[in-house]
């Protein structure tokens, strides 16, 4: 006989599906913010080429590859659900229909490639990125969400871990994954003596909170049910990423002498990423505690790239891998059976065989990662080439890759907002 799904749960796993939707374009205004004027459209594109990309790789295999029948050994699904074969509406995971989950997963793999253009901004062609983000989500966001995210995966198999949300699977992969873009396409030109200050305090700020408004699918989306589970996540998440901000401010205040709008948007942003993993298996103090953590751990992380010159331009590595990594580690610590319904942290009488395999597979993840995603952009880089020419990268890429500008600054008159009409070409001007 048929499962009917649940149509409570239905309808809140489809509007947290629009609410991941949402953070895509928070984190093209939170990216495209952060940047200089003069490539402010590239990160916003780099972001939307994510989507169309994904997207359409989800469809037709990476859907399959992630959360199909397993190929062996729980590293990889197989090709029977390519293209969605054999998904009708009626099809039925858990209490919802499974192209409602689908697509919820869907959201989950575009958001996590999207996050990645911020380790590279400023000077990635914008071609081979496309390209990048093709191979990337095939070759390794989908082994990874098939580790963690299915029963089969040898990480659920076999470690048990908690990760609700994606600790592993969204923060530390694209943290791991920026840093060694980063590292591959090399520091921008001007790094360490440049300040290369964010053009716009206003959309960062605008930015981080449609994060934040999304952030609430992301994580109670995860229970995949509009229970009691769902309501401890939400709040969790609220209190952390509050809690985030605070953290921030103090490392910033103690360190140089003053809080800041962009320390208060990033604080928010790593108390958010902490508790993504563990927002299903601690209590609200917990969270509390762990926001507080990563805000001021993610803080003085991303203070050390200029003494390590590493250009991990907007902090991915810094925010996503520090806080993903820590909030996946204090789950060993921290875990409530009262939220978990069985395994308890260190810290509540659980021992450490809960600690090891949380910490076993952050760094399995964060190795994995790394590498895989140093060899593909190293391969790019010798091949179809990654980084844009010298001149472009000086003059902004806004005009030199996509022929337009984000301000017509110079700009007046009867025709200067005409949208078919384009403004002047002008020599870029340095931000």
């Amino acid at each position: 006989m048929p499962v009917s799904p649940d149509s409570g749960d239905t309808a809140w796993l489809l509007v947290s599906a629009a609410l991941v939707l949402l953070m895509i374009p928070g984190l093209a205004l939170f990216y495209g913010g952060m940047v200089r004027i003069k490539s402010t459209l590239n990160m916003l594109m780099m972001t939307f080429a994510a989507l169309a990309v994904v997207s359409a790789i989800w469809v037709t295999y990476g859907y399959s590859l992630a959360f199909g029948p397993d190929a062996g050994a729980g590293l990889i699904g197989d090709l029977s659900l390519a293209g969605m074969a054999g998904i009708g509406p009626d099809a039925v995971t858990g209490s919802v229909p499974t192209l409602v989950f689908a697509a919820f997963q869907m959201m989950f793999a575009i958001i996590t490639a999207a996050l990645l253009s911020g380790a590279i901004a400023d000077r990635a062609k914008f071609g081979t990125w496309v390209l990048f983000v093709a191979i990337w989500v095939t070759l390794v966001y989908a082994p990874i969400a098939h580790w963690v995210f299915t029963p089969d995966g040898w990480i659920a198999h076999h470690l048990r871990i908690l990760d609700l949300a994606g600790g592993t699977v969204v923060e530390i992969n694209s943290g791991a994954s920026g840093l060694a873009l980063a590292i591959v396409l090399g520091p921008r030109l001007g790094f360490r003596s440049d300040p290369m200050r964010p053009h716009s305090l206003p959309l960062v700020v605008l930015g981080a909170g449609l994060l934040w408004f999304g952030w609430f699918g992301f994580n109670a989306g995860s229970a995949l049910a509009a229970d009691g589970s769902a309501a401890l996540a939400f709040f969790n998440t609220q209190v952390s990423g509050a809690a985030g901000i605070a953290g921030w401010l103090l490392v910033e205040r103690l360190r140089d002498g003053h809080a800041t709008t962009l320390g208060a948007a990033s604080g928010a942003v790593a108390g958010l990423v902490a508790i993504t993993p563990a927002c299903g298996s601690v209590n609200p103090v917990c969270a509390l505690l762990i926001g507080l953590a990563a805000g001021a751990l993610c803080g003085y992380a991303v203070g050390l790239k200029h003494r390590l010159g590493l250009d991990d331009s907007l902090d991915v590595a810094g925010v996503h891998g520090v806080g993903g990594f820590l909030g996946t580690v204090l789950i060993g610590l921290l875990a409530t059976a009262t939220a978990t319904g069985g395994p308890r942290g260190l810290l509540f009488g659980g021992g450490f065989s809960l600690l090891g395999r949380q910490a076993l597979a952050a760094v399995t993840v964060a190795l994995f990662s790394f590498a895989a995603t140093w060899l593909i952009a190293t391969a790019l880089n010798r091949t179809a080439g990654f980084r844009v020419s010298p001149e472009h990268e000086h003059g902004g890429l806004d005009l030199a890759v996509h022929g337009e500008s984000a301000y017509d600054l110079g700009v007046t008159g009867a025709h200067s907002g005409h949208p078919t009409r384009p403004a002047p070409r002008a020599e870029p001007v340095e931000a």
